[in-house]
């Protein structure tokens, strides 16, 4: 055993059975020189186990092959456990790790070349998937390209292959490749080994740490690390930038199955170079992995998503290198979509087909509210036809383009409407992330989605500017030159649509083309971005029509920002009544009254949040107030159960409307629906939960029973009275989650095979008269030693005890075992969060058969950022167990 096998022996998670050395020749010199890789080949075939194909991963600077560690012992759990197995050879490159250190300098090409040296020398045949990271994606993916007879498929993390001209690298690499810093930080010192070891998120384990240090404790031994900074190409005259740029053409040409796994907080590899290599790759699966960074391999499991992505492509992967071409199995896809286009061709309407049937009507399209337009400022729809048609015009005309991203910082009114309609006539897709998400989560949103526009009012391109957000930038006032330039803005709204009036439409956008990204609340983890064609945009709008007898003097008031856009493809006139869009709770009665006064409204569609407020303040509603609302009609909530009370309570103050709360999410906006008749017909029913109606036409809604883990058993399914996850389809379903490969894997996993499904996330059951009763998240059931207990019911019994404004259940302790425990707003409120006294504790739980194990009191229970009604159990859950176990009791 020599010195580096020993020390490999003692390093935590790598196993030294799969250590290897090897004198390889340069196939251009001759010369000779010892590689390190790990290889998982001789353990498979000792076992027998069938080898599907070759993982070949290639490390980056200033790791080595010990990165790779998780994918070479899922390959080797395989092999114990007798399965079919992927072979892993994770190289150390020349001057790197335990390999060689040749006193030759390595520049890319010589490093592309090198790993060639290896897999001739191993006689490696396909089929081969290559795996890299940092550095080691450029050279990984110049091996693709020149090994195109082995190639199968390419996976990389947080990588480039390209960099823009006239762009300075990023702020780390300037600086550790600066003259006088570069040998100082990289090779005599371990500055730049140690800073790339903090970016763990979480911190990297000390042992792992030295692991990765274990190959470069002399200076000399860290030579390939000061060489590999001074080898990156800042700019066209660096020696390595022709070899880049080879690379980069050569990566657009590859027609293989792709997978990008991505850290967002990543200081060098940032989204820019995921949208660059999703631009060459766009067929390619991609997975953001929220709150990771630079070094993702360490931060996420992400072998799990690599062998999940490997078994979804095993066909495509296994065929590309038996000679069938990928390119030949992606060729089916476009024609099945025409098959089905052409099927669907005669229903479908785009969405601004009403705003083309009354170009020439001068009556109300849309009403601005609010209070920053003065007086209620009404738009025709001559003129908002005439304003988005030059407003799409325009933007072709300064390059905006089809199948490009626009995102839009401008509150709901008649700007947003036209900006939104005019980029969706040109084939743009709009990026729709509103405020409530708050600056972190709206600067992740609009970071995630990388728009190459960005259209906005001041507050907005301020937060672009200090926020770093890309895309050219467009401002819906005229700003002053000074202003603009400070800010980065090209252009603004008035001078598009000058430039657009005496230019032509571009062809209209096919059905099947991406219209809309459009972000989920956040209330359940990292609001997600939930991908729409124009197909099931205008699905949405014939379901809404359809169902609520939507007609063009129906007349629409939202305070919902969702559906804040429909009034014009819906060919009603519509208004959004003065409010905060990010803060529902903002919205007044005298405010819904105003806009249903101004708009003659027969529907009103709000949040349960606004719901809230708007009922606290009825009693500043005057008599005409009273009069307008008592001509509504309609009356919709959603975005969360509405219970009974609440919609009662609207509804008073709306006596001539039927009041709905349609159940949905941003996935699927409209899945079922109930009226207030409807739940006072089963307020005496048995069922647990929130019941939110049937599947409304054309939908479908099945149940997948939980098993005694909590987890759906995958068989979903009908029955009544059954606990299980709530599985949808509909017309209008949503695609795809943007750049989330593995949450879109889980959303559609283990669903019928027929027609497009969606896994919601939520809990609840069916009843006989199959009508769907919501009872919590996936997340907060409670796994129990009777089995698994959704939240909901409870919560709804503890409500009843009259001291008791609301309650959310939790669990804490070890999976299985967990106890419940009551978390209660009183009545009054109480001042600071404690236990709950020995009268409410009694109430508590004599009001509930769930046992539990506390009842704590708070001020306030904690609601997501955006509905202001959604409770975060998550949060209670974590606080609860830090109070119960001795924890301070500040506020959860």
């Amino acid at each position: 055993m020599n010195d580096a096998t020993r020390t490999i022996a003692a390093l935590p998670g790598i196993d030294v059975r799969v250590s290897r050395t090897r004198l390889v020749p340069e196939r251009d010199s001759g010369a000779v020189h010892e590689w390190h890789y790990l290889d998982t080949g001789a353990e498979l075939e000792r076992r027998g186990v069938p080898v599907a194909g070759t993982i070949l991963a290639v490390h980056g600077n200033p790791t080595w092959s010990y990165l790779w560690r998780g994918i070479v012992s899922a390959s080797l759990r395989a092999a114990e456990a007798g399965r079919p197995a992927w072979r892993v050879i994770a190289v150390d490159q020349l001057e790197m790790g335990f390999s060689a250190r040749t006193g030759v300098a390595r520049p890319l090409a010589r490093r592309v070349a090198d790993l060639g040296d290896l897999t001739a020398d191993l006689g490696l045949t396909g089929p081969v998937v290559t795996l890299a990271h940092d550095w080691g994606g450029p050279i990984s993916l110049g091996w693709a390209v020149d090994h195109p007879e082995l190639l199968a498929g390419v996976i990389a993390l947080n990588t480039a292959v390209h960099h823009p001209d006239g762009v300075p690298i990023p702020a780390p690499l300037r600086l550790a490749g600066a003259r006088g810093v570069l040998a100082n930080g990289t090779v005599r010192t371990t500055a730049f080994l140690d800073t790339t070891l903090a970016l763990g998120h979480p911190a990297l384990a000390p042992e792992v740490k030295d692991a990765f240090r274990a190959p470069y404790r002399t200076a000399a031994r860290r030579t390939g690390i000061g060489a590999f900074v001074a080898d990156i190409p800042v700019d066209a005259t660096h020696g390595s930038h022709a070899e880049l740029r080879r690379i980069s053409s050569g990566v657009a040409a590859l027609d293989v199955p792709a997978l990008f796994l991505w850290g967002p907080a990543d200081p060098i590899f940032g989204d820019r170079y995921l949208d660059d290599l999703i631009d060459r790759m766009p067929r390619a699966d991609v997975h953001r992995f929220e709150g990771s960074g630079h070094l993702i391999a360490e931060d996420r499991p992400y072998a799990d998503a690599v062998l999940a992505w490997l078994d979804d492509n095993a066909a495509r992967l296994t065929g590309a290198a038996r000679g069938s071409s990928a390119g030949e199995a992606a060729e089916q896809t476009p024609v099945a979509d025409a098959v089905a286009a052409a099927r669907d061709a005669a229903t479908f309407a785009p969405l601004w087909a009403a705003l083309d049937a009354r170009r020439d009507d001068d009556g109300v399209a849309v009403i601005d509210m609010s209070a920053r337009a003065g007086r209620p400022a009404r738009v025709s729809w001559r003129r908002l036809d005439d304003r988005v048609r030059n407003l799409a015009a325009g933007l072709r005309r300064i390059g905006v383009q089809k199948g490009q991203r626009v995102s839009v910082l401008v509150p709901p009114g008649p700007t947003l409407t036209a900006v939104i309609y005019a980029c969706l006539r040109i084939g743009a897709i709009v990026v729709v992330a509103d405020a409530g998400l708050g600056v972190r989560g709206l600067s992740r949103a609009v970071r995630g989605s990388w728009p190459d526009v960005v259209i906005g009012e001041l507050p907005g391109l301020t937060a672009a500017r200090v926020l770093g957000w890309p895309g050219i930038r467009i401002s819906v006032p005229r700003l002053p030159k000074i202003s603009a330039a400070a800010l980065g803005v090209s252009h603004d709204l008035a001078g598009v649509a000058a430039l657009g009036a005496t230019a032509p439409l571009p062809a209209e956008p096919a059905p099947d083309d991406s219209a809309a990204i459009l972000f989920t609340s956040g209330s359940t983890g990292p609001a997600k971005g939930v991908a729409y064609t124009h197909r099931q945009l205008s699905a949405l709008r014939d379901i809404l029509s359809a169902h609520f007898g939507v007609t063009a003097d129906t007349g629409l008031v939202t305070g919902f920002a969702p559906f804040a856009l429909l009034g014009p493809a819906l060919g009603t006139r519509s208004a959004t009544p003065d409010m905060d869009v990010s803060a529902p709770r903002t919205l007044t009665a005298a405010a819904v009254a105003a806009a249903v006064r101004a708009s003659d409204a027969r529907m009103v569609f709000l949040s349960p949040a606004a719901i809230l407020n708007v009922v606290a303040t009825a009693d500043a509603l005057t008599a005409d107030d009273r009069a307008a609302l008592a001509t509504v009609q309609t009356f919709l909530s959603t975005g969360a159960p509405v219970g009974e009370p609440l919609l009662a309570a609207a509804a008073a103050l709306m006596p001539g409307a039927e009041p709905h709360t349609p159940y949905g999410m941003t996935e699927g906006l409209l899945v079922t629906d109930l009226t207030l008749a409807d739940i006072r017909g089963v307020s005496d029913a048995a069922d647990r939960g929130v019941c939110v109606g049937r599947a409304i036409e054309g939908n479908i809604v099945l149940i997948d029973p939980l098993d005694d883990d909590g987890r759906p058993g995958g068989s979903p399914g009908s029955a009544a009275g059954v606990l299980g996850e709530v599985v949808i389809s509909a017309p209008h379903l949503k695609t795809s989650y943007d750049r989330l490969w593995l949450t879109d894997r889980t959303a559609g996993a283990q669903v019928p095979a027929e027609g497009r499904w969606h896994r919601t996330g939520d809990v609840g059951h069916l009843d006989a008269d199959r009508r769907l009763w919501i009872e919590g998240r996936l997340p907060h059931v409670l796994t129990m030693t009777d089995g698994p207990v959704a939240p909901v019911g409870p919560e709804q019994q503890i409500e009843t005890v009259p001291a008791v404004r609301r309650a959310a259940v939790v669990g804490i302790g070890p999976h299985r075992l967990r106890q419940a425990v009551a978390v209660v707003e009183t009545t009054p409120p109480a001042g600071r969060p404690a236990l709950a006294g020995p009268e409410v504790t009694a109430a508590v739980r004599s009001a509930t058969d769930l046992p539990l194990a506390a009842v704590l009191v708070v001020p306030e229970l904690p609601t997501d950022i955006r509905h202001n009604s959604k409770i975060d159990r998550t949060r209670l859950s974590a606080w609860a167990e830090g109070v119960l176990s001795g924890g301070r009791t500040a506020r959860p």
